[in-house]
């Protein structure tokens, strides 16, 4: 095979799954490492992938944001997992900020019946499920709601935001790099999820493993504002240790 032939099956492996791995490429395409890794350095040169560790990331995947349905009906089990592990930091109690997102509003669907505490939420999806719920106190922040997110963003919701101090803010993310933080691509939400984790007095980032490697145009949190990552166990060893190592506890569901 040429690399041109290569680097169009590449491409086409991308685009058609969203990520590709390096290992992975070496066995279907029967050659070596190195010839991958050169392969994806070609293709981002051409500005048609980004490359990521371990692998690579079509442009597309980048630059559109996927809206909250079709996220509904991706990586539903982790996340699922994911909202498991997350809701057993809820302190006795106390208070919560739950972020606009498909994992949020799985952590959502799990609150404990038994324990009384106060969520706040930016969530028209989350706010449906959690405003008729006996024993919590709910508030809804306002502001515009964005369409693709059911998000409420602006100057309402930070400005709400910049008075509260909340004991737990579960945050969600569209990408995370030890190198550049937690990312969004959309600058409104970006300045709602600052705004949440200012306000709270730990972050607690959740996040399915796909997003590793990711870098978006926007950062609303630095890996030293972040608590812990709360991710699946497709996370790889690496990055793992590496968040350990910038003082981010990792737990993989």
């Amino acid at each position: 095979m040429y690399a041109a032939e290569r680097h169009e099956a590449i491409l086409e492996r991308a685009r058609a799954q969203g990520r590709v791995e390096v290992g992975a490429l070496s066995e279907e395409l029967e050659v070596t490492v190195e010839t991958v890794r050169r392969d994806l350095t070609a293709l981002e040169r051409l500005g048609v992938v980004r490359r990521v560790h371990g692998g690579a990331l079509p442009v597309e995947r980048l630059t559109l944001e996927p809206t909250l349905a079709v996220r509904e009906s991706q990586q539903s089990e982790q996340k699922k997992r994911i909202a498991e592990r997350a809701v057993a930091e809820i302190p006795e109690g106390g208070s919560i900020l739950l972020d606009s997102g498909t994992t949020t509003v799985a952590i959502a669907a799990l609150l404990p019946r038994d324990k009384r505490f106060t969520v706040v939420t930016n969530s028209i999806a989350i706010a449906a499920r959690l405003s008729d719920r006996a024993g919590i106190e709910f508030m809804m922040l306002g502001g515009r709601v964005r369409n693709r997110t059911g998000a409420a963003v602006g100057q309402w919701t930070t400005d709400a935001l910049h008075d509260m101090a909340v004991d737990v803010a579960f945050v969600g993310t569209n990408g995370f790099s030890v190198e550049r933080g937690f990312t969004t691509p959309d600058q409104a939400e970006s300045a709602a999820k600052r705004a949440m984790v200012t306000a709270a007095r730990r972050v607690i980032v959740v996040s399915d493993s796909t997003k590793a490697g990711q870098v978006h145009m926007h950062r609303f949190a630095d890996t030293s504002e972040v608590a812990m990552l709360v991710t699946d166990s497709g996370l790889d060893d690496e990055t793992t240790e590496e968040f350990d190592a910038a003082g981010v506890e990792v737990v993989r569901a």
